[in-house]
Parts: C-alpha cells; structure tokens; sequence
C-alpha cells in the first residue's frame, strides 16, 4: 500500500524523533531550510512546512534574521483552581525561586479594595517578585494581600511561598477567578526578564479565594510568552 503520510509530516516525525533522541537539543539552533531540504530531498516549501509545524507545537522556536532553534519546555499551568508557582515549578522538576523588588504596606486603592473585599482606609501588603525556574525569569508578579490576613507573617514566610505559608497557618485555599490578556513587553519588564522590549508578554490577573470565600490575594503577573503556556482543562 502507496504511503498516504504527507511527505511535510514524515519530516516533522524525523526532526521531532531527532529532537527528543538528543541530537538536536533546547537552545541548539537547526541548520538552514537550505541544508535541510537537500537532507531530506525535498522543496525548501516542504521543509518549511514541517518546521512550521514543529513551531506550532512550540517544539521549535523560528527567530527572524537568525534562524531556527529547538524551543525551551514552556512551563505550563492548568487554568483551574488556585496553583502555587513553586508547587507548578516542582511538579516539573525545576528548582523554583524569585527575587524580591518591593515589599510593603499602604491603604488600599479603589481597585484593591474592590477586588480584596475591604473597605475604604484598609491596609494592604503589596509585594513585587520576578519568578525564577533553574534561574529562568518565567515571571514578573505584583500582589496585593490584605494586611490584617498576613499579620504576624515574617517577610520569608510570605515571599518565599505564600501559598504553603498560609496552609502551615491552617488556611484553606480555594479557587481563583483569572483573566488572560496579550501585551507587549515595556522596558521595564523587559529588563526584569531578560527580553527584548515589545516581545509577546501574557499578563495573568488573578483573584485567588480561601475556602470560606474570603478573597486572600489579587495579582498581576507578566508572564515571558515563549517560556509559559496556560491550558484548559473540562
């Protein structure tokens, strides 16, 4: 029986058995459509056509003036419930960490309070954090969190892990209502995660609830869009 796979396919099944034996590995950069297409005896169309879908599939990374390259392993969340980002990081054995830009406490604005459940005057601890896996900068997160829920929290306990901090507490986590967006990256940002300004950023904002439904934290995250993913699960 005549082969009915796509010649573009048995390529893409070539250099995706290539990529996962080890022979092309994250960050190596491929050779070009050129070198390629004569490799594989086909139409650089064809062979464009199998790396871009490799691409899609975020397997490969296509960067413009320098080439292809084999794509770092997004790290992925399931947009369900309420996630730490060490427990996300560790479940992917990567060694999670962060680096602190600001930490501390101030009235609530109008959009805190609204999103916290407080009233007017109410304090809330604000913290600034660049999330790290194995020394990655994945993300740039801004907290608010009500001050009178952390009380007696040292600054560790809060910015290390928060999440386990509050269950060592015997505070239950619930769920999180989360909107995703797309934006460009500032300079600012930029600098804070090693990107070029304008790359693709995917902005999370997250209200995260305990379990009595008493709102405990709401966030703005800065996500680098080649680094990150997030998913659905039904």
């Amino acid at each position: 029986m005549a082969n009915q796979v796509p010649v573009y396919i048995q390529i893409h099944d070539q250099l995706k058995h290539e990529i996962e034996n080890g022979l092309w590995k994250v960050g190596d950069r491929l050779p070009s459509e050129r070198d390629l297409s004569v490799k594989f005896g086909v139409s650089r169309m064809t062979l464009r056509q199998a790396v871009q879908t490799l691409s899609d599939e975020g397997i490969l990374e296509r960067k413009i003036g320098s080439g292809t390259y084999v794509a770092r392993e997004k790290v992925q969340e399931k947009m369900s419930g309420t996630t730490s980002f060490t427990d996300i990081m560790e479940s992917l054995n990567k060694v999670p960490s962060s680096k602190t830009i600001s930490f501390f406490h101030s009235r609530a604005s109008s959009s805190e309070a609204e999103k916290l459940g407080l009233e007017k005057g109410d304090q809330v601890l604000r913290m600034e954090r660049i999330r790290y896996a194995d020394d990655i900068p994945i993300c740039f997160e801004e907290a608010s969190i009500p001050a009178d829920l952390v009380e007696g929290f040292s600054k560790e306990e809060i910015t290390d892990s928060f999440y386990h901090s509050l269950q060592e507490k015997g505070l239950e986590i619930g769920q999180a209502n989360q909107t995703v967006t797309a934006i460009l990256a500032s300079e600012q940002i930029a600098e804070y995660l090693a990107v070029k300004r304008g790359d693709a950023i995917l902005r999370l904002r997250q209200i995260s609830y305990l379990t009595d439904d008493r709102p405990f934290e709401y966030v703005r995250t800065q996500y680098v869009g080649s680094r990150f993913e997030f998913y659905l699960e039904k």
